[in-house]
């Protein structure tokens, strides 16, 4: 993730205009680990940008990931999610509370090799992603049991 100075440089080297919003819509998605869709970047910033639409954020979402400084991600709800981390990685993502969590530095090379050796594809990328139930949700739900 960049610091302000950098994402700013950035923008203006790929012709992009620098505006408090995008830059805060990127600060958002770097301080967050909950992996937000757009709803939830607009309610955190609404406060601070009254005036800032929904398709703001959408537009700066293209934008951010156009010169890679975000990942959008799609683990099987109605809305994309985003994440500021885009070194290759994993998410695994509750089916009761929706929360979407990071699997970091697990080695998915053999499975990658597997595929491409299968279809004789060249692969470009991947994601993986995983579904069940949270431990948070999991002892809520051994609490209603007992």
């Amino acid at each position: 993730m960049m610091d302000a100075k950098k994402v700013t440089a950035l923008l203006r080297k790929k012709g992009f205009k620098v505006t408090p919003q995008r830059l805060a819509i990127y600060n958002v998605l770097c301080n967050t680990k909950a992996h937000p869709n757009a709803e939830m970047i607009f309610n955190k910033l609404q406060p601070y940008y009254p005036t800032m639409s929904l398709a703001t954020i959408y537009k700066t979402i293209d934008i951010l990931k156009e010169i890679n400084l975000i990942q959008i991600i799609n683990v099987g709800e109605d809305s994309l999610r985003y994440d500021a981390v885009v070194k290759s990685h994993s998410h695994i993502r509750c089916t009761v509370c929706n929360k979407v969590e990071d699997i970091m530095d697990f080695d998915f090379t053999p499975a990658i090799k597997d595929v491409a050796q299968r279809t004789s594809y060249d692969l470009s990328g991947q994601q993986f992603y995983f579904y069940g139930v949270c431990p948070e949700c999991q002892a809520k739900a051994n609490r209603k049991i007992g």
